[in-house]
């Protein structure tokens, strides 16, 4: 409960209101009649005493704001009023001093409480004295205890405070010590990934300080005038004991409060600034939150838990309710439960990359990839690296030796359609994380500085989840290495550095992929762990990537695998042309037959501007002869 909550009219202070009215009456009476003041002070509004001692109201500035609550709630005070001034409305300042004992003409200056925390404004008048006094609406609502919300939706007190892990609350205290040593006014910035424990770690701040945070609505702060809106702020964080949370960064060198939260990076004048990160929570607290939150794994479940802790980056409450989701899917019998909990911390993980990346379905499972023994264990090898990062890295110890070179980055060079992109999605399947391609075109930029940024949000957005990020045939960013001739040579090469600067770091897998793996520089191809060279297929490769080729469910007719292989084709060309003779025959009402595989490899050859060679049209023509024959 907040202080204003706290002294909000009780039924006493509503009697001792009433009592405050009764007096303003009777000082009018007095002053119509032309007599001294009959009445002396009564028990007083606990509201307004309490303004009055944090706002620092004089006697004579409370019995005036009193005056203007006066008029509001009681019509015959009113009346009073205007008949002294002869005209209704609002009091001028010149009645409150001929009617409250005590007066100073200071009372109405621009630097005293009245004026300077917007408690009264002054309306259209010949001069100060004669200006009409109106209340302001938020401190009348006080006085009577009937306000709607704060400050008229400028502010909100925010949501409820995410859970905090030990590292994220050590960051608490750490801010908590430095405001606590501080004796000025002070900006406390928050960066870092996990923005839900944010309001977890301001929460703890303000309430170590004996605070409540008050959370500006920043979209609303653009409508209004910037200096008047800072005042109401700075008047409601007095008042309540509120500790302000923005990031708007215009009103941050207006307010006077004692301590801003926010996030806004710009740095703000005249403020004692404390800066912090945070980070989602660090790999053994991952792994704690997961034990913590699943707490009766074993077996496939408890890998899948020990899995999802190494490769995601999830923040507590994210966890939290990751399991909650899956113990009430749990409840109505879902068959397998270590899927249903990897595939519920995906959707979570997952974000948006935009424009700058598409993600892919991984469809495609190890018995689809067709390589030879020695490319094949590498691509298994790349999965193993991914699948035991955080045990090798974190439990072993090998990360605190050097935190340099710990990303995994491999290269896939080959010509086209010989499975480079498959064997990304078999990985990203095998470990049942999300994949992502990444769309060149859209990343780099002629633009100096831009393709950084659109890396960085490619990686930024991507180390959440942990997903594999493809960069598909990266010739144009990762091309010999230029002669610096200008300046745009030399941002190029920077370019390239920070590409590989980021896969070292990355926590996911980093996939590039080019057709020609001459066009990438020898001092590229040692920042990689892997290089993967994926060779055209030989005959007895094509023949198994045919046999592969068609669904279990397609009807086949004299098809021959081996007859096929003599067609100099990659294994994508076998599977485009394998689904174009699928559609061929569902035109003609048939299975699949070798007429039908002629004729989409005659499209596909003449998409190349290539012809089939006699040795390849007489092979399949065989076949179909046998076929027929037999």
């Amino acid at each position: 409960m907040s202080l204003i909550d706290e002294i909000a009219p009780t039924e006493l202070a509503k009697l001792r209101l009433l009592a405050e009215l009764d007096r303003i009456q009777a000082l009018l009476a007095d002053r119509a009649a032309d007599r001294p003041p009959s009445v002396g002070r009564v028990d007083t509004v606990p509201v307004l005493d309490w303004l009055a001692d944090r706002l620092g109201l004089s006697p004579f500035e409370r019995d005036t704001l009193m005056l203007c609550v006066a008029v509001e709630l009681e019509s015959s005070i009113a009346a009073s009023v205007a008949e002294l001034q002869g005209f209704s409305g609002a009091p001028q300042f010149a009645t409150a001093l001929a009617v409250l004992p005590d007066p100073h003409w200071d009372a109405l200056s621009a630097e005293r409480p009245l004026r300077r925390w917007n408690l009264v404004r002054l309306a259209l008048g010949a001069t100060r004295a004669t200006s009409p006094m109106v209340i302001d609406e938020r401190i009348l609502d006080l006085v009577t205890g009937s306000g709607p919300g704060r400050l008229g939706g400028l502010v909100t007190d925010g949501e409820p405070p995410a859970q905090l892990t030990p590292s994220q609350a050590r960051v608490a205290d750490e801010i908590v010590a430095a405001v606590t040593a501080s004796d000025g006014r002070m900006v406390i910035r928050l960066g870092g990934a996990d923005q839900e424990a944010r309001r977890g770690v301001i929460a703890r701040i303000a309430s170590e300080l004996g605070w409540e945070p008050l959370v500006i609505r920043d979209a609303a702060v653009d409508e209004r005038d910037l200096a008047a809106v800072a005042t109401l702020l700075d008047r409601e964080a007095i008042l309540d004991e509120r500790m302000l949370v923005t990031s708007h960064d215009s009103l941050l060198p207006l307010l006077e409060t004692a301590v801003v939260v926010t996030s806004s990076s710009a740095p703000t004048p005249g403020r004692i600034e404390v800066a912090r990160t945070i980070d989602l929570p660090t790999p053994a607290e991952q792994a704690a939150l997961w034990r913590a939150a699943v707490p009766d794994a074993i077996g496939a479940l408890s890998i899948a838990v020990d899995s999802i802790a190494q490769h995601y980056r999830l923040s507590a409450n994210a966890v939290a309710a990751i399991a909650a989701e899956w113990r009430r899917l749990r409840n109505v019998a879902v068959a397998d439960h270590a899927a249903s909990l990897r595939r519920l911390a995906r959707e979570r993980a997952r974000v948006g990359m935009g424009s700058l990346a598409e993600r892919i379905e991984p469809r495609a499972g190890w018995d689809d990839l067709v390589l030879p023994p020695g490319q094949l264990e590498q691509v298994r090898e790349i999965a193993r690296h991914v699948r035991h990062r955080a045990l090798v890295y974190n439990d072993w110890g090998f990360a605190a030796r050097s935190d340099r070179g710990l990303g995994i980055s491999a290269l896939f060079t080959g010509e086209s359609g010989t499975g480079k992109t498959m064997a990304a999605e078999v990985i990203a399947a095998d470990l049942a994380l999300d994949l992502y391609r990444v769309d060149l075109s859209a990343v780099v930029s002629k633009y100096i500085g831009e393709t950084e940024k659109n890396l960085r949000a490619v990686f930024d957005a991507a180390e959440t989840s942990g997903a594999v990020l493809l960069f598909d045939e990266a010739d144009a960013l990762f091309g010999t290495r230029s002669e610096i001739k200008d300046s745009h040579d030399r941002y190029a090469n920077l370019e390239v550095a920070y590409l590989l600067q980021r896969m070292e770091s990355y926590r996911g897998l980093a996939i590039l992929t080019t057709n020609i793996r001459s066009n990438v520089d020898r001092a590229f191809l040692r920042r990689f762990r892997f290089v993967v060279p994926f060779p055209f297929p030989d005959q007895s490769s094509r023949t198994e990537i045919w046999r592969r080729a068609f669904p279990p469910s397609t009807p086949l007719d004299g098809v021959d695998p081996g007859a096929l292989s003599t067609l100099q084709v990659s294994g994508g060309s076998i599977r485009s042309i394998a689904l174009a003779a699928a559609f061929s025959a569902a035109e003609d009402g048939t299975a699949v037959r070798p007429e039908h595989l002629i004729r989409a490899a005659q499209l596909d050859y003449a998409k190349a501007e290539r012809s089939l060679t006699a040795s390849e049209t007489a092979a399949l023509r065989a076949s179909a002869q046998r076929k027929a024959s037999g």
